[in-house]
């Protein structure tokens, strides 16, 4: 580098460094513009200038012009570049607020800059903080979503998984975004549209990124299903059903009673398709029965006490949870026996583990049929 251009500023010495008409002749210029060589039209920044401006977020922003280069606004086909397209675009669509990315903040000093050429009244900007990831450096990707297991935007359709694809609430995806680079002021968390809102500021919105939690996005979408009526859950839970179990699933048992099974198992459930898989044992007969709480539950006298169970199952009319609890409580404290050796085998025998909502609850859904025969696949089963 010359001892003259050291002393030039980044955008003149830049500028020297090109064939344009600041440094060919006149002539020359026209020469190559007849001859039909191939030019740009490029935005002349001033020099040794300070544009300041002022952002909703980030309060006032100085860019000093030295350290600027002179942009391209056509390309060499004729056809604007972004810059000069979005500026016009935005003027012409009167838009009043412009929010966006805070990787286009270099930007807005030329964006500044040729809405005072055209001598048009500039918007408000707002540059929001970037999503990272959700561990080590950088913004948020794509291509993240893929390694990391958790949907971002599916890069191809049919191999990727979206948010929609992947079950989770319209609703949820709004509040966890909205919560990204912005809090309320308060501890609440769950927000509706409505309260969103009226709650949202642009100047609450914090500068720095805004790390991404998979986990926590989950978590969102947990507190939505579990708010979600059953009857809005009932149609994606039929076709879980009978994609895994076929159609006899839902057909032997009525909209009512496959409501009351996704209540007592939703609780568990972070999304819709996850009930399926907890509630299982209300549409198969268990199988295989979890080996360590077989092997710690099953006692000397558990064959007599399952025995004992059937009987008392058999002869009930009422077969309401609530007079199998009170029925099978009286059996207990009348042997007395203690619940642990009576409840843990009675579930296993249901369920195939001990795991699940309320006994009584399972035994009403299942029936007094299934019930008995539960008891005595286990009773039979090897041990």
């Amino acid at each position: 580098m010359s001892q003259k251009a050291k002393h030039l500023s980044t955008i003149a010495h830049n500028r020297l460094k090109l064939d344009n008409s600041l440094s060919l002749s006149k002539e020359e210029t026209a020469s190559k513009i007849a001859s039909g060589t191939p030019f740009v039209v490029r935005f002349k920044t001033p020099e040794n200038t300070t544009i300041t401006t002022s952002d909703m977020i980030r309060g006032t922003v100085s860019f000093k012009t030295d350290t600027l280069d002179d942009k391209v606004l056509f390309k060499s086909d004729g056809m604007p570049t972004y810059h000069l397209a979005n500026v016009v675009d935005d003027h012409l669509m009167e838009i009043s607020h412009v929010i966006r990315g805070e990787e286009w903040l270099p930007s807005l000093a030329l964006h500044i800059q040729l809405y005072q050429a055209f001598g048009w009244e500039a918007p408000e900007f707002a540059h929001l903080p970037l999503i990272m990831k959700p561990t080590g450096k950088g913004k948020l990707s794509k291509r993240d979503g893929e390694k990391g297991g958790f949907p971002v935007f599916p890069l191809t359709w049919l191999e990727s998984t979206g948010y929609k694809e992947a079950g989770y609430f319209p609703e949820a995806v709004v509040n966890f975004l909205a919560l990204l680079g912005w809090n309320p002021g308060t501890a609440q968390e769950l927000f509706n549209l409505e309260e969103l809102v009226g709650a949202f500021e642009l100047e609450r919105v914090q500068k720095s990124g805004a790390r991404f939690d998979p986990e926590k996005t989950k978590w969102f979408n947990q507190q939505y299903l579990q708010k979600a009526s059953v009857v809005i859950l009932l149609p994606e839970f039929k076709k879980g059903l009978v994609a895994s179990f076929g159609k006899t699933a839902i057909e032997n048992k009525g909209d009512k009673v496959l409501e009351n099974i996704i209540e007592m198992v939703k609780e568990r459930a972070a999304f819709t398709n996850e009930l399926i898989g907890l509630s299982a044992y209300f549409f198969v007969d268990p199988t295989e029965y979890d080996p360590k709480a077989l092997k710690k539950q099953w006692k000397e006298n558990t064959p007599q006490i399952l025995t004992a169970l059937t009987e008392i199952i058999k002869a009930q009319t009422d077969f309401s949870s609530a007079n199998l609890e009170l029925t099978i409580k009286n059996y207990i404290t009348e042997q007395s026996l203690s619940f642990g050796a009576v409840m843990p085998p009675l579930r296993l025998a249901l369920v195939g583990a001990l795991s699940g909502p309320h006994v009584f609850d399972i035994m009403e859904v299942l029936g007094k049929d299934s019930c008995v025969k539960r008891i005595k696949a286990l009773l039979n089963s090897p041990k």
